[in-house]
């Protein structure tokens, strides 16, 4: 059973992987950037926090879910990805332009919609490619540096784009952070190298890839009844929700509890947690990669962990005495953002080990589907109902007092970690029995693959000798 080998050079795959990397920075920022405004967007239209957390969230994945099965499909048919990736970050880097220049909230609606359909086309393609770019005992790491999108991206939103927001107002945030975009999607069009699908598929697996591929609903079908994936979506589902809430709804608690502007809030925030939460990822990814290779388990194992040992980070960042604070000249800094690096931490582990675990538990031709499915779950349940429940509890719990009731709301959110636990422990199991199976398909069907090639040469001998 042999393994391919990537024609790619070393410098090309580690320039493709930084491209791809850079542009999921800047799909994170252009996502997100609304948790950093959403304050004096919310006083400039006159709408509540629930209609700020449906915009943040619902209308965003929504869209999202909807496209990124057709592009997801395209990148699985052998569509060259670097292309899909190209076109669609120079669609929501436009968008993104658009939100600073609306006059009317619908016009935001619809602008904030439109990134949700570029994004569409991002992920799904870029850890389909990033997995193909480097081979399976090295691939968490690799993912984890991918990864690392959301964590940077996050500290320049918050950092950045909060003085840019104070100095500047709320519409320069998104026009400085759309331009970037369209330069990158050209770049990766130019410099970027789609490795081929399946680069690193055993002799089995490339038989299996020849043979004829199933419809897009057979082939979505195919994918959920495989062990452990169903209960995979589950857990990164809660956690996504939980996550996105969280960060989404954190800046603006600073800004109540603490009495901080945007740029303080954002500062804060997003040093604290975009270093720890990068630390988190890339600690995760390497140390995966290690212990899996005696112990397939540990893929889960890993970010059930992670999950379980955040939510006491983040429920002393809600809770700790809003009057405890360092002084660094003029600026205050809570003791509480002590617990927010904590949190992003060990809160870090499971988007890399959750996505690098599907990557293993499917066939290249399914790759970009299953991380489709995998982010409509994390889409629909984290961007879109994270958001969305975290401002609907905060209205409910206010009664006059909108930053305690803020409070207790992520708070709540964040007790639901433990059922994101729960189904990661659940998936270990049948996670393990289809490695165990998927390796064991793969040497029945090499050595059918082997047997054919041993009849068909014995024949030919035969023939020429007679």
């Amino acid at each position: 059973m042999q393994v391919g080998q990537s024609s790619l050079s070393a410098g090309r795959t580690r320039l493709t992987l930084l491209l791809l990397s850079i542009i999921y920075v800047f799909s994170y920022i252009d996502r997100n950037l609304i948790a950093i405004v959403l304050e004096p967007i919310k006083l400039e239209f006159g709408v509540s926090d629930t209609i700020m957390g449906a915009v943040s969230g619902l209308a965003f994945a929504v869209l999202y879910s909807a496209v990124s099965f057709p592009l997801s499909r395209m990148a699985d048919r052998g569509t060259d990805r670097k292309n899909i990736i190209a076109v669609c970050c120079g669609l929501w880097s436009l968008a993104t332009m658009a939100s600073g220049v609306v006059t009317q909230f619908w016009q935001f609606v619809v602008a904030r919609m439109t990134v949700a359909i570029g994004e569409a086309g991002g992920t799904s393609p870029s850890i389909s490619m990033v997995s193909d770019l480097y081979p399976p005992h090295r691939r968490s790491f690799a993912i984890s540096l991918y990864m690392l999108g959301p964590h940077i991206g996050l500290l320049a939103a918050m950092a950045l784009g909060g003085w840019i927001a104070q100095e500047h107002g709320w519409r320069a945030v998104f026009i400085f952070f759309g331009i970037p975009g369209l330069l990158l999607a050209l770049l990766v069009y130019v410099f970027a190298k789609d490795p081929g699908l399946g680069v690193y598929d055993t002799d089995a697996e490339r038989n299996i890839r020849a043979q004829p591929q199933e419809n897009f609903f057979h082939a979505v079908a195919g994918i959920m009844k495989l062990r452990g994936f169903f209960l995979i979506c589950m857990g990164t589902a809660i956690a996504g929700m939980v996550g996105y809430g969280y960060a989404i709804w954190a800046p603006t608690f600073m800004v109540r509890n603490y009495d901080m502007t945007l740029s303080h809030a954002g500062l804060t925030f997003g040093i604290a947690s975009g270093v720890f939460a990068a630390a988190g990822s890339m600690f995760s990814g390497y140390y995966c990669d290690k212990l899996s290779q005696k112990d397939c388990r540990w893929q889960l194992r890993m970010p059930a962990i992670g999950v379980l040992i955040s939510m006491p980070f983040g429920l002393a960042f809600l809770l700790w005495p809003a009057d405890a604070f360092w002084q660094l000249g003029s600026l205050k800094i809570p003791h509480a953002i002590i617990f927010a690096a904590g949190f992003s931490f060990f809160n870090s582990w499971w988007p890399t080990l959750a996505f690098a675990a599907v990557s293993h538990l499917v066939n290249s031709f399914q790759r970009a589907t299953s991380i489709a499915i995998l982010s409509l779950f994390l889409t629909f349940f984290g961007a879109g109902i994270g958001p969305l429940l975290t401002g609907t509890l905060s209205d409910l719990f206010s009664a006059g007092d909108a930053g305690e009731g803020l409070k207790y709301a992520i708070a709540v959110m964040i007790a639901l970690s433990l059922f994101s636990v729960w189904f990661y422990y659940k998936a270990i199991g049948p996670y393990q029995q289809r490695i165990a199976s998927k390796v064991s398909d793969n040497d029945k069907t090499a050595q059918s693959y082997n047997n054919k090639a041993d009849c068909t040469s014995d024949n030919n001998s035969s023939t020429s000798t007679t």
